[in-house]
């Protein structure tokens, strides 16, 4: 599991097309205020959630997808955010599509999730907000009280 600073950091850097499975349409749910500010800093984000699919609906700007098998191009992330006990199938489906990486957000933790993905060879992230991680590692958090555990006055290339 990537859980240091480094890793975390690679990871972001590599995958720059993220499959969010849970994504909602509502602006004020986490999930869409995660995928607004990866696509802001040039993420591609595609949705998976089958509510949505079935009426070819899309979620920021981008066709929404009811499984991830049905995303007709590479991914390099999946970002669950799902409660725990559905993340083991979202995993098998990550390492079919040839995914890079299986992020589980914040309060989503699945160990047997985690180790599907990692035997396939798949990096994984559990209890973590992408947006978050990214914020705190590339200077995108504020004065306001978050402490980001990385000290330095030049913000990474």
């Amino acid at each position: 599991m990537a859980d240091d600073i480094p890793s975390l950091r690679r990871i972001l850097q590599q995958c720059r097309t993220i499959a969010v499975v849970g994504l909602s349409a509502e602006w004020h749910r986490p999930s869409y205020f995660a995928a607004k500010y990866m696509q802001q800093h040039g993420y591609r984000v595609v949705p998976v959630n089958p509510r949505y699919a079935q009426n070819h609906a899309e979620i920021l700007g981008e066709r929404c997808h009811a499984r991830l098998e049905d995303i007709p191009f590479p991914v390099d992330m999946v970002d669950v955010f799902r409660k725990p006990a559905d993340v083991p199938p979202i995993a098998a489906s990550a390492v079919a599509i040839g995914a890079k990486c299986l992020w589980q957000q914040l309060g989503v933790m699945n160990l047997e999730a985690d180790a599907t993905a990692r035997a396939a060879g798949l990096e994984t992230v559990m209890d973590r907000c992408v947006k978050i991680e990214h914020a705190r590692l590339f200077g995108g958090l504020h004065w306001v009280g978050v402490d980001t555990r990385v000290i330095s006055a030049r913000r990474p290339v």
